[in-house]
């Protein structure tokens, strides 16, 4: 299979395992963030609230799209995503998914709910800055810039959600007459009727987006174990052929060709030559290529590599006040760019469907432990269905808008911050469990050093062991 060795295929499929495994304990981590609020509100039954959410999460998956995942992929620097080494990759995948995974589950056993978004970025962040400890490493430890993105949607979406929660709320007491919402729900009878479908829709619309921002993590996860173990068939979209970014090419070519080299600092003109350097390697790729089939299979990955360098150094050259080009050719670079991307930014169908079949069949296992916490212990009152209508929906909207502009969106932290806000919301600071929330609030402090020791230690430990 794949031409490759038994023990590479074995590790192929340990890493695929790992990464299946991850996600499977992330949909029984994250699953009370969308059923807590119906089980406790008499809504749904438990088990139907469990396989419902599982249901949209599998759906999710292949409706979000993949510029989570991507944008999960490039924290890590660009060096290592272009390491043809296969152990190399294998000791990079490996390390993240077992210290997130090792968080993950230890968070899971105490009930506490922690991100396992944050959980898997640390461990990203982990094994980038071990990697730049190594002796031959030359680039930056991590890819700051996107890290700073990922960084401010993590910590803005727990701040807005907990805000909006209890804006929510005094809306809902200032317009609703029906006060029976805002107390504790009958232990044997289900909501009215208005309101259990508004729980219903909202525990959907958070099951939904929970799967495809989540669900991303998991597929970007897998290309870069199918990318490190199997270049020559994954580097590049097998449904595109790479003779098709000859015209890109030639327009990257032609913007480069126009930056004035001697208005660039010496830093800039030793970028632009690498730039060139590269487009030349495609130049040299393609020529006297004609038909598909006279592509060496094993070029396909130094095709991924060229264009992952080219646009990360010239975004960075772009990006300098000495660089003067038109708004015309900044455009048609753009363009160019985004098209040869659309090579290596892909996921096929059969990992879009290995991801949410782990994410849905995690949702119906272990959700107990983290549900109780959410439905009885953040707040010193029973969740009544206002708090509970009010924190799903705030917290659907975050998750959604941060698929849909590209942001990796932590849903424990967004929807325990609605349900803190709800509290605060109903009787004031004094109603949240101070306890409690010291303790998911220590989770969340700790997950990121913990999880980047983790993975960084076992990234070291690996490369010396594989090498």
């Amino acid at each position: 299979m794949f031409g490759l060795e038994p023990h590479v295929l074995l590790l192929l499929g340990v890493c695929l395992l790992a990464a299946c495994a991850f996600e499977f304990v992330n949909g029984f981590h994250d699953t009370a963030n969308a059923v807590a609020t119906v089980i406790y509100t008499n809504t749904l039954r438990p088990w139907v609230a469990v396989v419902w959410s599982a249901f949209w999460n599998f759906i999710g998956v292949f409706a979000g799209g993949i510029s989570v995942a991507m944008g999960i992929i490039y924290l890590l620097p660009v060096e290592t995503l272009v390491d043809a080494n296969v152990y190399h990759g294998v000791a990079m995948v490996g390390a993240l998914l077992i210290g997130a995974i090792i968080w993950n589950l230890g968070t899971w056993y105490y009930g506490i709910p922690a991100s396992s978004s944050h959980a898997l970025i640390g461990s990203i962040l982990g094994v980038g800055i071990a990697f730049s400890l190594l002796p031959d490493s030359k680039g930056a430890a991590v890819n700051w810039g996107k890290a700073g993105e990922t960084g401010i949607g993590l910590l803005v979406g727990p701040l807005l959600g907990f805000a909006l929660t209890i804006g929510l709320m005094f809306i809902l007491k200032r317009f609703v007459r029906n006060k029976a919402i805002f107390k504790e729900p009958h232990k044997r009878k289900p909501p009215p009727l208005w309101i259990r479908l508004t729980l219903i829709v909202t525990c959907t619309l958070v099951s939904f987006f929970h799967g495809s921002n989540d669900g991303q993590k998991g597929v970007g996860l897998i290309m870069l174990i199918l990318i490190g173990i199997v270049p020559s068939f994954f580097a590049l979209d097998q449904s595109k052929n790479p003779l098709d970014l000859r015209a890109s090419l030639v327009k990257v070519e032609q913007v480069m060709n126009r930056v004035n080299r001697d208005e660039l600092s010496p830093a800039d003109q030793k970028m632009l030559a690498e730039i060139q350097t590269q487009t030349a390697d495609m130049d040299r790729i393609f020529a006297n290529t004609t038909r598909i089939e006279d592509l060496p299979r094993q070029t396909r990955f130094e095709i991924r590599r060229d264009i992952l360098l080219i646009a990360n150094r010239a975004k960075k050259l772009l990006g300098s006040e000495k660089v003067s080009l038109s708004t015309a050719d900044r455009n048609t670079y753009d363009d160019a760019i985004k098209d040869m991307k659309s090579f290596t930014d892909y996921a096929p169908w059969w990992v879009l469907l290995m991801v949410s079949l782990s994410l849905a069949c995690g949702t119906m296992i272990g959700w107990q432990r983290i549900v109780k916490t959410i439905g009885e212990r953040i707040g010193k009152e029973h969740l009544s269905y206002a708090q509970g209508a009010s924190s799903e929906l705030v917290a659907a909207a975050m998750i959604g808008i941060s698929t849909q502009i590209g942001v990796a969106a932590s849903t424990t932290h967004v929807l325990t911050s609605s349900i803190a806000g709800s509290m605060v919301a109903s009787r004031g600071v004094k109603n949240v469990n101070p306890g409690m929330v010291r303790s998911i609030a220590l989770a969340w402090v700790l997950t990121l050093p913990v999880t980047m020791v983790l993975s960084g230690g076992l990234f070291l430990l690996f490369r010396v062991f594989l090498d």
